[in-house]
């Protein structure tokens, strides 16, 4: 489904995306090498295993990009004009390797852009569960949406 424009959002309706994606050694491997996150917790097994966690957890924005990524294509996919921020971010369980993680999305807040005619800011809650339907993640995202098919 692509994303939606700014007239086809109305506060409340939520969104409970269809793509799960189970968390490998190697995503989160490759996502802390790639962001040069050298924290032990994430690439350290013995380290890891010595913590109150006792395993390694997964980097936590990671967890964060993928919540997003995988609120894209039913949100903002062809309709975005530009992300204008994040807020409340926050994270309060741990990700482990072998998770499955899921996402859902709820419009919060709309309103008409002052400076972009036509267009508007959707505020979603985006929310991060694993298999046990724990939240470990959740943060609000504020778009700017074009207002109508192109």
């Amino acid at each position: 489904m692509a994303g939606r424009y700014f007239g086809q959002w109305a506060v409340g309706q939520t969104i409970v995306h269809d793509i799960r994606r189970t968390v490998t050694e190697t995503d989160n491997l490759l996502f802390s090498t790639m962001t040069h996150n050298p924290q032990p917790l994430h690439i350290d097994a013995e380290a890891a295993r010595a913590s109150e966690f006792g395993q390694i957890l997964v980097n936590g924005t990671f967890t964060f990009a993928l919540m997003i990524g995988l609120s894209v294509g039913d949100t903002t996919l062809g309709t975005l004009i530009a992300n204008l921020g994040y807020d409340r971010l926050v994270m309060p369980r741990p990700v482990f390797l072998g998770d499955t993680l899921r996402a859902e999305t709820e419009v919060v807040d709309m309103r008409a852009s002052k400076s972009r005619p036509g267009a508007g800011i959707v505020t979603f809650s985006h929310r991060m569960l694993n298999q046990r339907d724990e939240i470990v993640c959740q943060c609000l995202r504020m778009a700017l949406i074009k207002g109508g098919e192109a």
